[in-house]
């Protein structure tokens, strides 16, 4: 299945996207009379498991089949305003230097462990949101990555269980303001910035995903390719990664892990042909089977 979440009145609703539009599901509720345990957020989803979503994806059958006005419930993506498709995670765990021609264009050695750092809930940004530019940085760099989104307590977890507890994948913009990022030693300050995570625009469940370490994933500025690569250049694969974090901390339904970067970020062009993120850029991370996720820079 394939979800998203949008604003309504204030508030985050989740969505469904379907063939014919994004079915509301709390509307579809409210169209109908029957008494059904249904999740109405992305976390009730994702906390419920295969139980939540065999209920969801009854639901959206019958209530489709169902005399309720469709108008009512079944929307037109093009006219929402998407939310971060995940809402609140818990954790956001970044793994950083993860494939080899990253390592190798930013002349950096091959890690032999995951270099693991974090951004918080403030870095969370939706597709189609403007990000502003913070006016402490002048080198703000993209970085497509696929996103791993947990669906069942983890720790402990050998590598031939991880992906069993794996929920779903997204899109994901490991936004870099390299200045901050290399002032210390520590990544976080240049990781962290607000908006500095927009993810989506959609969670699409694990089994329509298959081999998450077979994926075309891009990087589009302002039409123009500058990431072009696959998952499976990844130093550690997505099993590995689950495992290996599962191992220090426990992992919790929600929680989201941004998988590593390929080669053509900023900073690995020579510098004299460096040119970071401007007020106005357009920005696109596409990965195979999981959307596209645009967001424009604005100048704070």
């Amino acid at each position: 299945m394939k979800f998203l979440s949008f604003l309504h009145k204030g508030d985050y609703r989740l969505g469904v996207k379907i063939e014919q539009g994004v079915v509301d599901v709390v509307a579809a509720l409210s169209a109908v009379t029957e008494e059904k345990a249904i999740p109405t957020t992305i976390h009730e989803v994702i906390y419920g498991g295969a139980e939540a979503l065999n209920h969801l994806l009854s639901f959206i059958e019958w209530v489709l089949v169902s005399d309720a006005d469709q108008t009512a419930y079944l929307l037109d993506e093009s006219t929402l305003t998407l939310g971060p498709c995940v809402t609140h995670p818990n954790k956001i765990i970044c793994v950083g230097l993860n494939y080899r021609r990253h390592a190798e264009e930013t002349n950096a050695q091959i890690p032999q462990f995951p270099i693991l750092f974090n951004k918080f809930n403030n870095a969370l940004a939706s597709h189609g949101e403007d990000i502003s530019l913070p006016k402490v940085s002048e080198k703000v760099d993209y970085e497509a990555e696929l996103a791993i989104v947990i669906g069942k307590t983890a720790k402990y977890i050998s590598k031939e269980q991880a992906l069993s507890h794996v929920f779903g994948y997204c899109n994901a913009n490991d936004l870099s303001a390299r200045d901050l990022q290399v002032r210390t030693q520590q990544w976080l300050l240049g990781k962290s910035c607000d908006q500095f995570a927009p993810i989506g625009p959609y969670i699409v469940t694990a089994d329509e995903i298959g081999n998450p370490n077979d994926l075309e994933i891009k990087t589009v500025v302002n039409g123009e390719v500058r990431q072009h690569s696959n998952t499976s250049d990844m130093i550690f694969h997505c099993d590995e990664i689950v495992s290996y974090i599962s191992q220090h901390m426990t992992l919790m339904p929600g929680d989201i892990i941004l998988t590593g970067t390929p080669e053509g970020v900023v900073l690995g062009y020579p510098p004299d042909k460096q040119v970071y993120l401007k007020d106005g850029d357009i920005v696109t991370i596409e990965i195979e089977k999981l959307g596209a996720l645009t967001n424009r820079m604005v100048a704070e």
